[in-house]
């Protein structure tokens, strides 16, 4: 085990220390999946802090608590098929395409195109079955619908009807929402088209950008 292998080791053992992770699911794919890989050659030495890093394009790769955290949140299981909105870097998407494994898909939505490619050739050069997709994420990605959970990588002043409107009933969209204060929101859809809301506690995450802004 080399010294970054070790270092993302000590990280996962640290959040659970502090509560950070519930699931093994979690657990597993936060020790399998190398942070390292994802941030800019510069910042490889600040992989496995637990902070927010810089990715270009005004982006930033999620700390790692919070990935985390998110991913509890959302529950994804082995053979799912989750919609994520907010490709980024790919980080989380990896995450969450080592939990639902060969029989489940991940579907990224991401608006800046750049940032869309990079993102797709580290995900296949790293064996990541994630679907990157360029878009406006406010429309979701209606084509691979129904989803079994979704959630978001940006904040919306509110979580879009069409992203609720193609997870099943009884799946999870877990995202941040607000502007200048913003809080980590669960909804859960009902069999009525309904939702469930709960809040998770106050986060900062960079706004959800459209495709023409």
């Amino acid at each position: 085990m080399d010294a970054l292998d070790r270092a993302r080791h000590d990280l996962v053992d640290r959040l659970i220390e502090a509560d950070r992770i519930e699931r093994q699911s979690t657990e597993r794919a936060m020790r399998a999946v190398p942070r390292h890989a994802f941030v800019p050659d510069e910042r490889r030495e600040a992989a496995y802090r637990d902070r927010p890093l810089p990715i270009g394009e005004g982006q930033t790769i999620s700390a790692p608590h919070m990935v985390a955290t998110m991913t509890d949140l959302l529950a994804p299981d082995a053979g799912d098929r989750i919609l994520e909105v907010g490709t980024g870097c790919g980080y989380h998407a990896a995450v969450t395409s080592d939990i639902v494994g060969a029989d489940g898909t991940v579907h990224s939505v991401e608006v800046e195109p750049a940032l869309a490619e990079r993102a797709r050739e580290r995900l296949d050069r790293l064996g990541y079955d994630v679907h990157v997709h360029v878009g406006d994420g406010h429309a979701g990605w209606p084509n691979a619908a129904p989803y079994d959970g979704a959630y978001l990588t940006c904040a919306p002043e509110s979580i879009p009807d069409t992203v609720v409107e193609q997870v099943r009933p009884g799946a999870h969209v877990v995202a941040p929402v607000g502007r200048r204060r913003q809080e980590l929101v669960r909804l859960t859809r009902r069999a009525d088209g309904g939702v469930d809301r709960e809040s998770h506690g106050g986060v900062r995450f960079v706004p959800m950008r459209r495709s023409d802004s």
